[in-house]
């Protein structure tokens, strides 16, 4: 899978509008040691979340998680095993395919770190051209995607759950990147990093 087929899935969004940029009132002890678990009409997949790498993204998606933003929205477009992108709000609505991938932008300042597209990284989408167009809509690499480090904000990483991540991204999707099966997002849960097992 190529660059180009992976920055076309991701461009989308139309471009920002002006308004504020949200700032997290979340203290990095509130948001450290966080995990989202994201039930899906697929299964559940969990990724840890990285405040310190991007802490406006991390406080963004934990608000709107926590009020419900995600529910019952759907990870719209897929690359086989490469990337599967969700969260738009305008997805609710079968009748709006069209508009899909549009949705709950412009919210966000990038924010780059160090941290590299490996497998289960979770990034902010972003409008063409517009690298402070971050907001509710995410994607998540099945398998690694290094070509696009340095230009998408890196806000999580999956530690459970990768297998479903991959069977949706081997969804059969239109020629416009379009899954061809609504996958819903029935619910996205913020909980405290449980501690590692006992052997």
């Amino acid at each position: 899978m190529g660059l180009l087929m992976v920055a076309a899935l991701l461009a989308q969004a139309p471009a920002a509008a002006k308004q504020a940029f949200f700032t997290t009132p979340l203290t990095m002890a509130e948001m450290g040691g966080k995990q989202a678990v994201v039930e899906t009409s697929k299964g559940t997949f969990i990724f840890e979340l990285l405040p310190e790498a991007a802490p406006n993204h991390v406080g963004f998606f934990i608000t709107n998680a926590r009020t419900g933003a995600y529910e019952g929205t759907t990870f719209h477009r897929v690359i086989k095993y490469g990337i599967i992108q969700g969260g738009d709000p305008i997805s609710r609505d079968p009748a709006k395919s069209s508009a899909y991938g549009t949705g709950g932008m412009n919210r966000l300042r990038r924010e780059i770190s160090k941290e590299s597209h490996t497998i289960g990284t979770v990034s902010a989408v972003l409008a063409p051209g517009q690298p402070d167009s971050g907001g509710l809509q995410f994607f998540v690499c099945a398998n690694p995607q290094l070509a696009l480090d340095g230009q998408y904000t890196i806000f999580g990483r999956v530690v459970e759950g990768i297998e479903v991540v991959q069977a949706i991204s081997a969804i059969e999707a239109d020629a416009n990147g379009l899954a061809k099966e609504r996958v819903t997002i029935t619910k996205v849960t913020i909980r405290d990093t449980p501690p590692p097992p006992v052997d």
